[in-house]
């Protein structure tokens, strides 16, 4: 092995003696360094002897990456170890050992941070609403979509930016308490019951095999929204006069939007929801029914809920199934015949005649609350109104011992609507004798 002081000319001029494979150069000032050639590279090395007679080896660098005064210090320091009866292998073996160890950490924290930035809240919100869209609950599942864009996306990206599993009731309060403080009390209700539902979703996911396997993933364990107390609802109590009731349905044409809002409310104040997904196989002219589904609730499958019209309902409904048995959606009410009508599109409507008509606002809901108020008036019962307006049937008793069907008694309260709204559109009062419609007595078999 060749001695000399180590130089850039002397690295650059080492070359392989013939039939050689590998050839060394020895500095002088560094005890154990050298340069050692090989085909291809050269590297410096450092080789010593240790304290129990064994001549050891280990590669320093490459002399493009390595200063000769830096492999000097470098060669000066293994040395020291040697002298104290250490091996440099060893010691290189558990440095590299603890700079794998330091990728691997360093590659978990960013694995583990791609994780947090997977499952944040604006992921868990987004994996609820497809969840309830799957379900089949589209309405709610636009709501949804709209109260988490804006008041949590768009009102709170940092939060949402958070990871599902990170967010703490001192969280939902900030979201919650914004939407109170703009004097929004009904729409915080809102925000608030659609993040309990959607955390309580992925809480119970991994036991409830009936909910989506990805939420199991956002690894909720608890749900924040618990601790935030409940918002209690304005009741809306309006309804509508006798007069904003004629005014409401002169004003109603015979354009596909115009009939929804007509069939709704001839037949009883119906869900517009649950009437714009009624298809002509859903009408049975034979029996003048018309059959809708209640999806509402923690229903598995949707409610059937059975219509059979009044005379003035049964003709609006029937030219509208014959059309649509020969449309491309088959819908009884649909857009240009081809597609949904939007559920918000008959809403949008009662709020033109309002301004037209220039009349104190009102809504469906509002609608649908003046035909049970006048229904209650007109002596139905109240089991009856309950079936023709498919709410409150949620009970143990409703649920599994009640199998009467009620066609009767809600084909006479329709029968009776009808002549009720007549009279309010020709402008007729009531008479003051009016009996009440009474479900008839059973007789022991």
């Amino acid at each position: 092995m060749a001695k000399a002081k180590i130089t850039a000319g002397r690295i650059r001029d080492l070359a392989l003696p013939p039939g050689k494979s590998q050839a060394f150069l020895r500095d002088t000032d560094a005890p154990g360094l050298a340069v050692r050639a090989t085909v291809g590279s050269k590297s410096f090395i450092f080789q010593a002897q240790l304290l129990d007679g064994r001549t050891i080896r280990t590669t320093i660098g490459d002399v493009r990456a390595w200063d000769i005064d830096k492999a000097r210090e470098e060669a000066r320091r293994l040395q020291l170890l040697v002298d104290q009866g250490a091996d440099p292998r060893e010691e290189k073996a558990a440095r590299l050992a603890a700079q794998e160890a330091e990728k691997a950490r360093a590659e978990a924290e960013r694995t583990a941070a791609a994780e947090r930035q997977k499952y944040t809240l604006r992921a868990l919100c987004d994996a609820y609403v497809d969840h309830l869209a799957t379900k089949g609950r589209r309405r709610g599942a636009a709501s949804a979509r709209s109260a988490f864009k804006r008041h949590v996306n768009e009102a709170k990206p940092e939060i949402a930016a958070l990871p599902a599993s990170e967010i703490t009731p001192h969280h939902v309060a900030q979201i919650v308490r914004r939407v109170i403080e703009a004097g929004k009390d009904a729409t915080a209700a809102t925000v608030r019951s659609y993040l309990s539902a959607a955390f309580n979703a992925a809480r119970r996911a991994p036991f409830d095999a009936k909910l989506p396997a990805d939420l199991i993933a956002f690894n909720v364990t608890t749900n924040p929204v618990e601790p935030i107390a409940t918002i209690p609802g304005n009741a809306r109590n309006r309804t509508l006069s006798a007069d904003e009731l004629q005014t409401y349905i002169k004003a109603l044409g015979d354009d596909p939007v115009d009939m929804a809002l007509k069939v709704a409310l001839f037949s009883g104040g119906q869900r517009m929801a649950q009437l714009l997904r009624a298809t002509a196989a859903d009408y049975d002219p034979t029996t003048r029914t018309l059959r809708l589904f209640d999806p509402k609730g923690r229903r598995t499958t949707a409610r059937e809920h059975l219509l059979p019209l009044g005379p003035k309902g049964a003709a609006l409904v029937a030219p509208l199934a014959e059309k649509a048995k020969t449309s491309p959606s088959g819908l009884l009410f649909s857009s240009y015949g081809t597609r949904p009508m939007a559920e918000t599109t008959p809403g949008k409507r009662v709020v033109e005649i309002v301004r037209d008509e220039k009349m104190a606002p009102f809504n469906l809901l509002d609608v649908r609350r003046t035909a049970e108020t006048m229904l209650a008036g007109m002596g139905i019962s109240r089991d009856t109104r309950a079936q023709l307006l498919s709410h409150g049937l949620g009970g143990v008793q409703d649920q599994h011992y009640d199998r009467h069907g009620y066609a009767d008694e809600k084909r006479a309260a329709l029968i009776a609507w009808e002549r009720r709204l007549d009279e309010i559109e020709k402008g007729i009062k009531p008479a003051g004798n009016v009996r009440p419609l009474r479900r008839k007595s059973k007789t022991a078999a």
